[in-house]
């Protein structure tokens, strides 16, 4: 029989909400506190008030006095205690006070109450509406004029999971008093009461290891740590019911409605040699690839380790990890520049290397297309054979580029005079257009377009010697596909380790099903950094330390300002950078050091003078 909820009250002037509590029908256990000492505290209390005070007398019922709510993890009576929900209502510094000082006593609250609180507890904090400096507050304050609850919250790393309405009528006994240190109770309208829950923390960067057989020859290479969080995380495997898989399964099943659909299941390396590249992906963009230093047998990588070093649990085959913060204070600069930059200096073959940045290139291994066996539509053989897989793309920090995606491809050669084009546009286009995603002929070319974040996908399409027959190549970005048909706000929720997200598509829901956010209007942070640079400007290096310093809580980066010294011969640069996380409780005190590790990194790997 599982146990009844305990409930930790502080701040209680009269005890009337805990009466009130006691009075209803649940089974929970209280333990009511206040700040006054006893005496004082019974004086304020009427007699029926503490008439409706007994049940805290019975088995299960506590109420202690002289508790500091910003001390209760020094407070004896609750030593060894851990409670599954802590209340706090009306919090309010006293007199006059203005929403500095109240800030402060929320932030002291939320740091003192998490060492009592239960790993899967919650905290509860009712305000009065506006104070809260929230979007759920109408009218909402200026963010200066507010008691900005949710960066308080974030600096004990918790995490604002739900508003709803403060139930007065519910507690029909509660006499709030307490205004401005008066009889006189809050304003109760529109009252807001503010569920919070713990944070997942923060992950380091890991150094990883990978083996691959790369035409039929085994290598192994360093996976960047800016994409260390990325890799074999097993999304797209048959048993996965993570959104991108159901938004590809959703696929599937609709275009199984026009063609027969078959899928290679063969697990094919994400290491490829620079002559694949030029073969199969003639016109990538060169400045998108993430190139990779091959650790050979002759060569010593910084950053690998070996079987004796292993921690964590490894990632894909033959993945060796460790935390970052070891390497980088056993290897100096040297092991900070081989976790940031696995490329180092590329000479010879172990330059040739590359992540893949598109599935294009595995063409040759989607087997099977045989038009005479082939599913059969209209009386004519139509078949698209497809792939899934992760891409890499080396790009600026921004809210809609991706360095990571999983690719959905497929391909076919169909009969023209059916137009597979046209129908495909049709088709995609009706199956996706409820999700504010069109269709647009761009350069005689098929895109797929959605707002914000703007190009989704593509539709190629080119002639073969049969002049009756078309060949056709559709590729779609899946995780861009599964932000906007699950409502998503970042893509980077999409790699949460957050089981709370996880648990959302454990019943498979359908897409078009709105995800339920678990962390709620997350504070942003702007900082400006500025440097002088005497080397060639490397901006590709900048954002991987972006990446890593900041555990991928940068959301976006700007360059602002930019100057060339006319005397000497250095460059001056200015970037903003706005922190911002769904995921994780990213406080002000986090994100400033965030941004000042990042500047010990541009000093120690860029060799950049900071301004």
């Amino acid at each position: 029989m599982s146990r009844s909820p305990s409930i930790l009250l502080v701040g209680e002037g009269n005890f009337s909400f805990s009466a009130a509590l006691c009075r209803l029908p649940s089974e929970v256990r209280v333990t009511a506190t206040c700040l006054q000492p006893q005496e004082e505290a019974l004086r304020t209390v009427s007699l029926h008030m503490l008439y409706c005070a007994l049940p805290f007398f019975l088995p299960g019922g506590k109420v202690l006095f002289e508790v500091d709510s910003t001390k209760l993890g020094e407070c004896a009576s609750l030593q060894g205690q851990l409670f599954d929900r802590v209340h706090f209502n009306f919090p309010h510094c006293g007199r006059k006070s203005g929403v500095k000082k109240n800030r402060q006593l929320l932030k002291d609250f939320f740091l003192s109450c998490v060492q009592v609180l239960a790993e899967d507890g919650e905290v509860h904090v009712s305000l009065c509406n506006g104070q809260g400096g929230t979007p759920a507050d109408q009218p909402r304050r200026e963010r200066h004029n507010s008691w900005q609850v949710v960066a308080m919250a974030a600096e004990a790393h918790l995490v604002l999971s739900d508003v709803r309405p403060f139930e007065s009528d519910k507690y029909q006994s509660y006499k709030c008093t307490g205004y401005r240190s008066q009889d006189k109770g809050f304003h109760l309208e529109n009252a807001l009461l503010h569920v919070f829950t713990r944070s997942t923390p923060f992950s380091s960067p890991q150094v990883f290891k990978m083996e691959e057989t790369v035409e039929g020859e085994k290598v192994q290479y360093n996976i960047p740590a800016e994409l260390s969080e990325y890799t074999s995380r097993g999304f797209l495997t048959s048993d996965s019911v993570h959104p991108v898989k159901l938004v590809q399964d959703f696929l599937l099943e609709k275009l199984q409605e026009k063609w027969a659909v078959s899928m290679v299941t063969e697990t094919l390396p994400v290491l490829l040699r620079a002559k694949q590249l030029h073969l199969y992906c003639p016109d990538i963009d060169h400045t998108l690839l993430y190139r990779i230093h091959i650790c050979q047998k002759e060569l010593s990588c910084e950053a690998c380790t070996s079987t004796d070093e292993l921690e964590g649990q490894a990632r894909g085959p033959c993945a060796i990890s460790k935390q970052a913060d070891k390497v980088l204070s056993s290897k100096g600069v040297d092991g900070i520049r081989s976790l940031c930059f696995p490329d180092g200096d590329l000479k010879g073959e172990t330059a040739l290397y590359f992540l893949r940045p598109s599935l294009q290139m595995e063409n040759k291994h989607i087997k099977g297309i045989n038009l005479e066996q082939s599913g059969h539509w209209n009386g004519v053989t139509n078949l698209l054979c497809g792939i899934s897989g992760l891409v890499f793309r080396n790009v600026p920090a921004n809210p809609w580029a991706l360095p990571v995606f999983h690719e959905l491809l497929l391909t076919g050669v169909l009969p023209k005079k059916y137009e597979p084009v046209k129908v495909l546009e049709q088709t995609l286009g009706a199956l996706l257009a409820p999700y504010g995603i069109s269709m647009v002929t761009k350069q005689e070319e098929l895109h797929v377009m959605a707002q914000p974040m703007g190009f989704i996908g593509k539709v190629l399409t080119n002639n073969i010697n049969d002049v009756s027959l078309l060949s056709m190549t559709v590729s779609l970005n899946l995780d861009l596909l599964a932000v906007l048909m699950f409502s998503l706000p970042d893509w980077r929720l999409l790699w949460s380790r957050d089981p709370r997200f996880s648990q959302q598509f454990v019943i498979r829901p359908t897409p078009g099903t709105p995800f339920t956010a678990f962390s709620l209007f997350p504070e942003l942070f702007s900082f400006d950094i500025s440097f002088w640079t005497e080397t060639a400007w490397e901006e590709k290096k900048f954002y991987a330390l972006v990446r890593v310093a900041s555990c991928g809580t940068v959301e976006h980066v700007k360059l602002i300002d930019k100057f060339s010294h006319p005397d000497l011969s250095q460059t001056s640069y200015c970037y903003r950078l706005i922190y911002h996380s769904h995921t994780h409780a990213l406080s002000h005190t986090q994100a400033l050091q965030f941004h000042k590790r990042l500047e010990s990194l541009l000093s120690e790997c860029l060799e950049v003078t900071i301004r």
